[in-house]
């Protein structure tokens, strides 16, 4: 039997905003949280883990969870989510930091290392007012980027790319050519400051 017109309409209406919200969940990027089972004794955790600020004390080695994924050697925190396919995008907001890294690592990188240090990390290094890449304990510096309020990164897995983005510009700076061999997870490092980390978002139309 053939549907009433009005009620045909509404159908389809139903079934394309349907189709819009899978779409619209099909482009975000994955959705992440900082692990402090894992992160180095002197970065403290906050918002339901999506932020990490170093303290200079930080936390008691004796109320520590015994644990030998815990980095023990540098202030590096990993996200709780592995990367193994895909385009994804996430931002991080600076707040009184001057030093710190940003990027993605192996999953089963040394915890005795640091992202930047070893060649199965890629970063982005801010430190004495200036941007650097960082790949196995190299720096090369990266133009066009001023002192950070929020920057973005797009991770292409399959193109083996990493990008500094510009977000107030939505424009990428710098890329990092990349050979991932397997998963990798958004990492960071820092010496001061805070940093504020917002996942699950799309990636913003012409990057």
């Amino acid at each position: 039997m053939a549907l009433p017109f009005a009620r045909s309409l509404c159908l389809c209406r139903r079934g394309a905003k349907r189709l819009g919200v899978a779409a619209a969940e099909a482009r975000r990027g994955i959705s992440f949280k900082l692990e402090e089972k894992r992160a180095h004794s002197s970065l403290l955790l906050f918002k339901g883990d999506t932020g990490v600020k170093y303290g200079m004390v930080g936390l008691e080695p004796t109320k520590l969870a015994l644990n030998v994924e815990r980095f023990r050697e540098w202030a590096v925190v990993l996200a709780d989510t592995a990367v193994t396919s895909g385009r994804h995008y996430w931002e991080v907001t600076v707040k009184r930091s001057q030093q710190f890294r940003i990027g993605v690592a192996d999953v089963d990188m040394s915890r005795d290392s640091c992202i930047g240090v070893d060649d199965r990390s890629w970063v982005f290094t801010y430190a004495q007012r200036k941007w650097y890449t960082m790949l196995a304990n190299e720096k090369a510096p990266v133009e066009g980027m001023g002192q950070p309020e929020k920057v973005g990164l797009l991770l292409e897995y399959e193109a083996q790319k990493l990008s500094l983005v510009d977000v107030s510009r939505i424009a990428v700076v710098h890329t990092l050519q990349t050979d991932f061999r397997g998963p990798v997870v958004p990492a960071f490092a820092l010496w001061d400051g805070e940093l504020l980390t917002h996942s699950g978002l799309e990636v913003p139309e012409g990057l």
